[in-house]
């Protein structure tokens, strides 16, 4: 009977170490992050959004100079349309797992729905590498400081903020997302759009 426990509370380990595994590499419950995310393709299928969301994906992972002033510019540029904003790091590992969730998302609604990235203190080198190699179709605002996430939640990392259609904050999501689906649910329910 002892013998028998054991061997249950090892593969009950082995269980656990095993999704584990698989969520951090990107397969636990969305999109593949294995670097199969074609931009090109995601710009395909966004043309023809209005002329604010299309010059998002014309920077598409471009990692943004400016500071808070040019975020806040950009915002503005963008009232009328809800607007979804997402605090990362390249150094994030829950960060890592969710992008290919924006990836995604941001491709299916990215004509009605505005994704605008923060990349908060983080090394801009190793930033312009992960988004060359995870590529999403919005750009992303250099935070060196925290200046610009701090303007708008003082919280870990990731964090994401939903901005109504007359700019306000309308809700602000602590941690990673756990799939597409989360995300989506999300812009549902607190966009309505």
């Amino acid at each position: 009977m002892r013998r028998a426990l054991q061997l249950l509370g090892v593969l009950a380990l082995v269980a656990v170490l095993v999704v584990g595994v698989l969520q951090a590499s990107g397969n636990g419950g969305g999109t593949d992050a294995g670097g199969s995310f074609d931009l090109a393709a995601a710009k395909k299928r966004l043309a023809g959004a209005p002329a604010p969301l299309a010059a998002l994906h014309a920077e598409s992972s471009e990692l943004l100079p400016g500071g808070e002033k040019a975020f806040r510019a950009r915002l503005r540029e963008l009232r009328g349309h809800p607007v979804v904003v997402n605090k990362w790091a390249s150094w994030c590992g829950p960060c890592q797992i969710e992008f290919p969730y924006f990836q995604s998302v941001a491709t299916e609604r990215g004509k009605q729905v505005a994704f605008v990235g923060v990349d908060a203190d983080d090394n801009r080198g190793e930033a312009t590498t992960f988004l060359r190699d995870n590529p999403v179709p919005f750009p992303s605002y250099d935070d060196p400081d925290e200046e610009i996430a701090n303007s708008f939640a003082r919280t870990g990392y990731p964090t994401t903020v939903f901005i109504d259609e007359r700019g306000r904050t309308a809700f602000i999501h602590q941690g990673q997302y756990r799939s597409e689906r989360d995300l989506s649910a999300d812009i549902d329910r607190y966009l309505r759009r």
